[in-house]
């Protein structure tokens, strides 16, 4: 075990998080060097602190903790503290260190906290894994999208979406107020938001169906939509046949 592992708390139940408290004072190696009792604050301390482990409830005001995995430079420990078990099934299957469902003991504590000490004894990458695990932030479509800008974290609803454009390791999510970039990829973004209302026209773009003006031949084959604030998009083959389907014609 590394001489000492550092920790911090977010969970906004304070009759919890002085549970939890109670359960860590008598750890020999264990430091807790913080606590947090929402998301917001919980990316600013992790990426503040880089602490080894974090203690993180999943239904939080403001943003939930798959929501504030997505936000992370610093990839800790994850150890979910949570009254929901719908979500257990697929942290494991993404490696999350461990899932204690409320109420649980101290002695399941320590055994989630040796299970930290044996992976990170182990070097075993956390950053992947957490990654694998903030893709699953969600278990139907995405109703919102939360993303980081500088020190300001913006929630930004599905239906303001006009549309989402690839760019290398980022995506520029595109609304009327706007736009911002996210860390991630389209085919989570395709994945994840409704097909009912996007649709992957091309390999760099996935559009929201309503805000379709027209589409127009530029070429043999060749297509673009012309979005209803007049933007134009390039449409492939395959995009050209979803927008075919989707629209009916």
């Amino acid at each position: 075990m590394k001489e000492e592992l550092t920790a911090l708390i977010i969970e906004d139940e304070e009759l919890a998080r002085n549970l939890l408290k109670s359960y860590l004072k008598d750890h020999p190696k264990l430091n807790l060097i913080g606590e947090c009792e929402n998301g917001f604050e919980g990316v600013q301390k992790i990426n503040e602190l880089k602490p080894d482990l974090v203690f993180l409830d999943i239904q939080m005001p403001k943003i939930t903790g798959f929501e504030m995995l997505e936000l992370l430079d610093h990839k800790p420990e994850i150890i979910f503290t949570t009254a929901y078990d719908q979500y257990a099934l697929k942290a494991f299957d993404y490696s999350a260190v461990d899932y204690l469902l409320k109420p649980f003991s101290k002695d399941r504590m320590m055994e989630a906290i040796e299970k930290v000490a044996d992976r990170i004894g182990n070097n075993e990458s956390t950053g992947d894994k957490l990654e694998q695990l903030s893709s699953y932030a969600v278990n139907e479509y995405l109703e919102r999208i939360v993303v980081k800008d500088r020190h300001k974290i913006n929630i930004i609803p599905v239906d303001q979406v006009r549309y989402l454009e690839s760019m290398d390791d980022y995506v520029l999510i595109y609304t009327s107020a706007g736009r911002h970039m996210k860390q991630n990829t389209m085919k989570y973004f395709e994945a994840h938001l409704n097909p009912k209302d996007f649709i992957r026209i091309h390999r760099s773009y996935i559009v929201r169906v309503e805000c379709i003006a027209e589409i127009q031949q530029y070429e043999k084959e060749s297509y673009i939509v012309i979005m209803k604030d007049k933007t134009k998009l390039k449409v492939s083959k395959t995009g050209y046949k979803k927008i075919k389907e989707a629209l009916h014609f």
